[in-house]
């Protein structure tokens, strides 16, 4: 069975903070004004992605897995998470402002919910006139202090907001309180796990008139109290060639700004290689067959390929691994 670029179809999210830039900016074929999230790359329970083109259109990614682990995967990969794919690849769309949250690591993760942690980053690809993020206290708070404001709702007075446009990048390591903010459509990348604490909702009810659960009482020990500004990441955007953005243990993402070919030996990789379109159009291919990408879409290039192969006369690419 020969592995050769993979598309997927996206799992299609509504949100109570969705609208339609899925649709209207990204082409994706969602039927509801209220879609949040398009969910490109999964093992999620519940949530697997299904391969969309060529000869095992309709495999699950899952499957794939199981029956080629280290050829997808890479041998490394594989003997740290095993079957587990170990990212999860997002685009978001937040019509309003998502609720403000938090993410356990991975110790707390594992001993409360048996799941990875979930570090995560942003690409924005769309945004608002004066649309915004929180990501962090804008000073060192105690939990006593943080407490008191969930008590007399003040908490929106603790927290940092940040202006965002096109092509801003955001590193959310755990712990770190965050929410994105109305008018944002962004590319995220992350572990693999679908864990959130809530802890502010804007006092909104969903569609059935309750009010979404809060997790304030498992956040307080999951909480970064301190001020830190490590999560702008300033990243070169040199033409045609591979730009550094983000290494941590859990992935490393590059950002590609292409307006010709680029070819790369990817023999010493020993990982899977995901590319997220966040502008233009481009083929990718390898020894085994090739695939089309244009801005919304995602592909996933299997471990034992030796070279990638990038065509293109314009396309603006996140190259995800691990």
């Amino acid at each position: 069975m020969s592995l050769y670029p993979f598309k997927f179809q996206p799992i299609l999210k509504e949100r109570l903070w969705g609208g339609t830039k899925l649709k209207d900016v990204l082409g994706k074929p969602i039927e509801s004004d209220i879609t949040g999230e398009s969910w490109e790359l999964s093992t999620v329970k519940d949530d697997v992605s299904v391969i969309a083109n060529g000869e095992l259109a309709g495999t699950s990614l899952q499957e794939l897995i199981n029956e080629q682990p280290e050829n997808l995967l890479g041998k490394s990969v594989y003997e740290r998470f095993g079957t587990d794919f170990p990212i999860l690849i997002k685009f978001i769309d937040a019509k309003k402002d998502l609720s403000i949250q938090l993410h356990p690591n991975d110790e707390l993760a594992k001993e409360r919910h048996d799941s990875f942690g979930k570090t995560e980053m942003w690409y924005v690809m769309d945004a608002d006139d004066d649309a915004e993020l929180i990501v962090g206290f804008n000073k060192d708070v105690t939990k006593d202090e943080y407490a008191k404001s969930l008590e007399n709702d003040s908490l929106l007075e603790l927290l940092n907001y940040e202006k965002v446009t096109e092509g801003n990048t955001f590193f959310i390591n755990t712990g770190k309180i965050h929410a994105i903010g109305a008018g944002v459509l962004l590319a995220e990348i992350q572990q693999t796990s679908d864990i959130t604490y809530r802890v502010f909702d804007f006092n909104r009810r969903d569609k059935n008139g309750n009010l979404r659960e809060l997790h304030t009482e498992m956040a307080l020990d999951a909480i970064d109290y301190t001020k830190k500004d490590d999560f702008k990441v300033n990243y070169p955007n040199a033409k045609n060639t591979v730009n550094d953005m983000v290494d941590c243990p859990y992935f490393t993402t590059n950002y590609l700004d292409l307006d010709n070919d680029l070819s790369q030996d990817v023999a010493s990789r020993d990982s899977f290689t995901i590319y997220m379109c966040v502008g233009g159009a481009a083929t990718i291919s390898d020894e085994n067959g090739s695939a089309d990408i244009q801005k919304g879409e995602t592909i996933l290039v299997a471990a034992a390929s030796q070279r990638i192969q990038i065509k293109t006369k314009g396309a603006k690419l996140l190259e995800v691994t691990i």
